[in-house]
C-alpha cells in the first residue's frame, strides 16, 4: 500500500498516510483536513508530543480511532512522560481507542514493538511492500532515536535495532527526516552499525 509522506517542520515530527490510517499526528490539523473524509485511524509511534501533539483534534474532526502501544498510553495524559513540558504545552489529554501490543495488525500493517526510544515506541510495517514506518527507532541518515529521556533504553534500542536489521526493508519512513523509498535496509544496517560503536 503506497504511504503517502506529509512533512513535519523542524520540532514537530513526520506524519505518514497508509489508506485509512494516519501515523503520528504532530502535524496541524490543517495540514490533515484535507484528508478528513479518508482518516479513520490514527497510529501513534510512540508518546512524545512532538509525535502527537494534535491526535485529538485531528481524531475528532475525522471521527478516527486512536492507537498506542501500551507501554506508552499514561503519556497521552501525562506531561511528564509525553515531554510537552518542553513545547511549553501540556499532553494532548486524550485516552486512546485501542491499546497495541507486538504482533498485532491494524488492517495489513504489522505492529512491531521496539523500545528504547521509549517504552511503548513502536514501527509500523507494510509486509507486502516492506515499507516501515520507524518513528524514533532509526532514520534514514543511520541514525537512532535519543535513549536519555525518561523511560529510555539505550540495552532495549539495540536490541530493537537488531530485530529491525533482520527484516527485509524497501521504504524506510522515519519521525523526522525524509523518507527513503529504496534501500531502508542499508539505512537500518548503518544505525546498527553506528549504535553498535555507542555501546560501552
Amino acid at each position: 500500500m503506497p504511504v503517502q509522506w506529509i512533512p513535519g517542520d523542524p520540532v514537530f515530527a513526520n506524519s505518514y498516510l497508509v489508506g485509512d490510517t494516519l501515523i503520528d499526528a504532530g502535524v496541524t490539523p490543517l495540514i490533515v483536513s484535507k484528508y478528513r473524509d479518508t482518516i479513520r485511524k490514527i497510529i501513534l509511534t510512540h508518546c512524545h508530543f512532538d509525535h502527537t501533539a494534535h491526535v485529538k483534534e485531528i481524531a475528532l474532526m475525522c471521527k478516527a480511532t486512536v492507537y498506542i502501544h501500551h507501554d506508552d498510553a499514561s503519556g497521552l495524559v501525562t506531561d511528564a512522560q509525553s515531554l510537552s513540558m518542553h513545547f511549553g504545552s501540556h499532553s494532548p489529554g486524550i485516552v486512546a481507542d485501542t491499546l497495541l501490543r507486538d504482533g498485532d495488525h491494524v488492517d495489513d500493517l504489522l505492529i512491531i514493538h521496539t523500545p528504547g526510544h521509549t517504552p511503548g515506541s513502536i514501527c509500523i510495517l507494510d509486509e507486502a511492500s516492506g515499507d516501515l514506518i520507524s518513528g524514533d527507532t532509526v532514520f534514514t541518515d543511520g541514525g537512532f532515536g535519543r535513549f536519555d529521556f525518561p523511560g529510555g533504553s539505550l540495552d532495549e534500542l539495540v536490541l530493537s535495532i537488531e530485530r529491525l536489521s533482520a527484516l527485509d526493508i524497501r521504504g524506510l519512513y522515519p519521525g523526522h527526516g525524509e523518507p527513503s523509498r529504496q534501500g531502508g535496509a542499508r539505512h537500518v544496517a548503518a544505525a546498527r552499525e553506528l549504535i553498535r560503536m555507542t555501546c560501552p
